[in-house]
């Protein structure tokens, strides 16, 4: 079969990967365009550009997918299907009924739970015990599609939304090239979504990454690991007569209690009921640590964070 892979981050990689592996006729790879980065602002290809180049495949960087131009561009190549992970642009109705056999999205969440943009996030920072991973067949609403196949992924009380999207990555583009293959055997069946438990995924906002001390502890513990390692959720720290933000990147629930702020020991921080421990935190300007680095570097820490 002819197809059409769209993506755009790591994420997608290892999905294209799969297909590329497996023998299959990729005949275009749609990836968002390249971005300035880094000090001098030279433009970067992202992850997907690369490996497409990598491959030898032809890479397509519109920046929308809105005009009849980039349409008939689409239509063009003929395909069979297209499997999109992550791409991260808005695939209008003519893009979704181009391909013969229409688009097969890899979504990380147990639909309909956590449509939308940061299943991952949300799923960790909601306090979910399991997730999962499905193989969608498109549609115009935002995730409402059926699902042809998924697997369920346990999330462990201390996992972080990295560990949950590199596991989600491993096992994703495994799953997608079963999907694929069932549907070469035109075997891959759909079954609708059930609209009860329907929850949406919004994007994270910086306006809630700053930590909320009078919260639960098991809620500012969800809170950090939903954030790291990326964009973090942070506190402020009077280090040296000035305010430091650091970003709390990996922690435990801990053991205590008193006012919400207060540095019970070590990086034990109590909360609105009961303690968070920080295990591993990022102060401002320099990289990731353990508690017992940043305490050593610190010296003598005020008795409240903020």
């Amino acid at each position: 079969m002819r197809v059409v892979f769209m993506g755009t981050p790591e994420f997608s990689v290892p999905t294209l990967t799969e297909i590329v592996s497996g023998g299959h006729e990729v005949v275009a790879v749609y990836t968002r365009a390249p971005k300035p980065a880094g000090r001098g602002q030279e433009e970067r290809k992202s992850p997907v550009h690369l490996a497409a180049e990598a491959f030898g495949l032809p890479v397509f960087t519109p920046r929308s997918l809105k005009g009849e131009a980039e349409q008939i561009i689409f239509a063009s190549h003929d395909a069979d299907v297209a499997i999109v992970v992550a791409y991260g642009l808005l695939l209008p109705k003519p893009i979704l009924e181009a391909p013969r056999l229409g688009c097969l999205n890899l979504h990380g969440s147990l639909l309909p739970r956590w449509r939308g943009a940061a299943p991952i996030q949300r799923a960790i920072m909601a306090g979910d015990r399991q997730t999962g991973i499905q193989v969608m067949q498109m549609e115009e609403g935002l995730d409402t599609g059926p699902i042809g196949l998924g697997e369920v992924i346990a999330i462990s009380p201390d996992m972080t939304a990295g560990e949950l999207h590199d596991t989600m990555m491993v096992v994703g583009a495994d799953l997608m090239g079963r999907a694929f293959a069932a549907l070469e055997r035109d075997s891959l069946q759909f079954t609708p979504q059930a609209e009860d438990g329907a929850l949406y995924a919004k994007k994270i906002e910086k306006a809630e990454t700053r930590i909320d001390w009078s919260r639960p502890a098991a809620e500012v513990h969800n809170h950090i690991r939903g954030l790291s390692p990326f964009p973090g959720a942070w506190f402020e720290i009077e280090l040296g007569g000035k305010l430091v933000r650091v970003k709390a990147l990996r922690s435990t629930l801990g053991q205590g209690t008193g006012a919400p702020g207060t540095l019970l020991g070590d990086l034990t921080i109590a909360c609105g009921d009961g303690a968070v421990r920080l295990t591993q935190v990022q102060r401002e300007g320099k990289g990731a640590m353990d508690a017992a680095t940043f305490l050593r570097g610190a010296g003598t820490l005020p008795a409240i964070v903020r």
